[in-house]
């Protein structure tokens, strides 16, 4: 088949995906196409990047930057400015609701006073605050669960087919091949198998969870195409996740998927606590086991990878022994910049430009003080999202499994704080806004008490046989 083809065949599916998916029905804000088009970008290519104008790899290239793809950026950064301020979204609820966050993004804004380079590290900081701004589109929308599915499921369809196209069909993009062995590595739309991993870990517990959220419903016309989608895409993932033979994502995937499951059977609804220990029993275990018993080898070859995690462990055996601040490291986003990244590029021929474990990057870049600050987010986000388990709410089972995910995924790639799409797929469900549980009155986020107690009052009333029930226009 000839490549243009293959591009007009996929526009044409990615158009009939969109107008015949049933989630073209969603009273889902339009302004949820800010974050769409946002994670498109940092999950795939640069928009120089997919012009041919990025500038290659070089140190000063990868320092500064491009134009249009800061002009690109601040757009969408205003945009999404400009969709919170039209809502009257609650700042001072938001920020006291996620102290820890908060404190993190003032402590990495703060460290430009001790970086080497301070005006590129307000530059990067400036940058990834969009990664927060869009994330907060999604969850003020008066559908925040409905905003979190069409986001993770239209982003699916972007990515996904298009990544097969470029793969069989223009291998000079989708494909890279080693310099040493000339062994081909599958990029897809990403421009790093790693990426291109991420991009099937997400969207293969989307879909998975999504078939099991509706399977109950799978005789209905409409649930019925939906879950025909969902198994054709699932389908395609996994075979795009093999393809990538990234071992951090098939194992993330599979720990996901399991929790997912557990999380929706019977016995953890009766017993919750079993699966609320598990979870960070598990995470810690495997932390414990790379770091504190060093089994690194073990488990890399138990994976299927040699002792080193493709050269990992030689990486961060140098940067451990770099000197910098352990308190305060080097500044946000600080350490690849300058000499340092020079230093690093001469001696490992693979180019690195993070440390390929999110912990480590965490330390060289802001020390113990903001390693501790994110690890606090996770633990606080851990318990508001078990606090889901008991209200019936469907999101919380793949909130759980990205809890869980999220940290495993962090020891082979560096995504905490950063703008890659596993870091802020997590935010969608560890940030504290108002959760999307069962039964929750839309428009919540940004009302007063009172208006919340009156809407409960009408719930209530409407589970009561023996008043009359109320309007139920809007409600999902």
């Amino acid at each position: 088949m000839p490549p243009i083809l293959a591009v007009l065949l996929w526009f044409i599916l990615l158009l009939a995906l969109f107008h015949f998916d049933s989630t073209k029905d969603s009273k889902t804000s339009a302004a949820v196409w800010i974050p769409i088009t946002w994670m498109f970008i940092i999950s795939s290519r640069l928009p120089s990047q997919w012009l041919g104008t990025g500038g290659g790899p070089a140190i000063k290239a990868y320092e500064e930057g491009n134009p249009l793809d800061r002009t690109i950026f601040l757009i969408l950064m205003v945009l999404a400015i400009g969709v919170l301020v039209a809502r009257s979204f609650k700042w001072s609820r938001f920020f006291s609701r996620n102290l820890f966050l908060t404190a993190f993004l003032a402590y990495a804004l703060l460290s430009l006073l001790w970086s080497d380079l301070p005006f590129l590290t307000f530059k990067k900081w400036f940058r990834d605050l969009g990664n927060y701004l869009v994330v907060l589109v999604v969850l003020s929308d008066p559908f925040p669960l409905e905003a979190i599915r069409m986001l993770l499921r239209r982003l699916s369809f972007l990515l996904i087919p298009l990544s097969i196209v470029v793969i069989k069909y223009y291998p000079q993009i989708g494909r890279q091949y080693s310099e040493w062995s000339g062994v081909a590595n599958y990029s897809g739309v990403a421009t790093t198998k790693d990426q291109l991993g991420a991009i099937c870990l997400v969207s293969g517990l989307y879909f998975f969870w999504d078939t099991l959220v509706r399977w109950r419903d799978r005789r209905e016309g409409k649930t019925k195409k939906r879950i025909a989608v969902n198994l054709a895409l699932l389908a395609m993932t996994l075979w795009l996740l093999n393809m990538a033979d990234s071992a951090t994502c098939r194992v993330s995937f599979l720990l996901g998927c399991l929790v997912i499951v557990a999380a929706r059977s019977k016995m953890v609804k009766r017993r919750p606590t079993l699966l609320k220990v598990l979870i960070p029993a598990t995470v810690f275990l495997c932390l414990f086991l790379v770091f504190g018993a060093d089994m690194k080898a073990s488990i890399a070859e138990a994976v299927g990878r040699d002792a080193t995690f493709t050269d990992r462990t030689l990486l961060w055996a140098y940067l451990l022994d770099m000197r910098i601040n352990p308190l305060l490291g080097t500044g946000y986003e600080s350490f690849w910049l300058g000499p340092r990244l020079a230093e690093l590029w001469e001696k490992f021929a693979f180019r690195p430009n993070q440390a390929h474990d999110g912990y480590i990057e965490l330390y060289l870049n802001l020390g113990i003080i903001g390693a501790s600050l994110l690890i606090g987010f996770l633990i606080v986000s851990y318990r508001d999202i078990c606090k889901g388990m008991g209200s019936g709410s469907e999101l919380t089972p793949l909130s759980l499994a990205l809890w869980a995910v999220t940290p495993i995924y962090n020891i082979t790639t560096a995504s905490f704080s950063k703008g890659e799409l596993m870091w802020l797929t997590f935010l969608l469900v560890a940030i504290s806004v108002c959760r999307p549980d069962k039964g929750q009155i839309p428009g919540a986020i940004g009302e007063s008490e009172e208006e919340r107690t009156h809407f409960r009052k009408l719930l209530s009333e409407v589970r009561t046989p023996a008043r009359a029930s109320p309007t139920r226009a809007g409600w999902r």
